[in-house]
């Protein structure tokens, strides 16, 4: 078993040991029970109230390192082709304090056909899919700043690439 107590941030280690694939819920965690790709179980111990990113290596107290990957979950995305549509379809959404991974003028939500609806009603094509969720943390959360960017194009049957482990642009569209 794999106990975990220490972050080493994003910057990759000399060696991953393990990879440990998590859904969007499981990163929010600080304490933690788990099985590792390979199977091992792992125990998190981690501070409350910062989540895991996609990417992020930790050391176990045995001194192995673990990479921590996005899980593919279900989704809903929604995207449009002008900025004032996506940024009030953003602006309600916030406004619900709803957890949103922004992109190019598309976004992703938890399935919630409330939600869905609002945002075909705003103007929004919405699919189901399953991908990695990986929601802006907050405004106010620690470690906020995006330094990388990603660009995004869609066209009317598109696919994105569910276990891409790349970052998106973000935008910080609400507030926790």
């Amino acid at each position: 078993m794999l106990t975990i107590h220490q972050r080493l941030g994003t910057v990759s280690p000399v060696s991953i040991d393990a990879r440990l694939t998590l859904t969007h819920d499981q990163r929010e965690k600080g304490r933690l029970r788990a099985v590792s790709d390979a199977g091992e179980e792992v125990q998190v111990f981690l501070e409350r109230g910062k989540a895991l990113q996609v990417g992020e290596f930790l050391k176990s107290d045995c001194g192995k390192h673990i990479q921590v990957a996005g899980a593919i979950e279900p989704i809903t995305e929604a995207h449009c082709h002008d900025w004032q549509t996506f940024a009030r379809a953003c602006y309600h959404l916030g406004n619900r304090h709803v957890k949103i991974e922004v992109g190019d003028r598309w976004l992703r939500i938890k399935p919630d056909h409330v939600l869905e609806a609002m945002l075909i009603q705003q103007g929004l094509t919405v699919v189901s899919d399953n991908a990695v969720f990986n929601p802006e943390s907050g405004a106010y959360a620690p470690g906020t700043s995006h330094g990388h960017a990603h660009s995004h194009s869609h066209s009317s049957s598109h696919n994105h690439d569910a276990g891409h482990s790349h970052s998106h642009s973000k935008g910080h569209a609400h507030a926790d």
